[in-house]
């Protein structure tokens, strides 16, 4: 792990530590500052405490519809795998 690294999230800077490495905490820090941009432009005036909360939110909102889409796409595939091993097994059969 390397040292603590300087981010700058909601107008304030936090020194965070990480396993994640100091470009990846970059990467989050840009992201959720562009979700906040993203939530200030369109709520308008809003306190520091409710836009992190709205924030928080949509990025939470995103993460439990990306995590839905993943487990749709992965029972397609098992039924998808399930299917195709049928007909291997039904190919085999058939062969002398």
């Amino acid at each position: 792990m390397d040292g603590p690294v300087r981010i700058k999230v909601f107008d304030h800077e936090y020194l965070l530590k990480s396993e994640e490495g100091e470009e990846r905490l970059r990467e989050i820090a840009r992201f959720v500052n562009g979700k906040c941009d993203e939530i200030r432009a369109n709520a308008g005036e809003l306190t520091e405490t409710k836009l992190a909360i709205l924030t928080a939110f949509h990025i939470a909102s995103d993460y439990f519809q990306l995590k839905k889409e993943q487990e749709e796409f992965k029972r397609n595939i098992q039924t998808r795998a399930h299917f195709l091993n049928h007909q291997i097994e039904a190919i085999g059969k058939d062969s002398p």
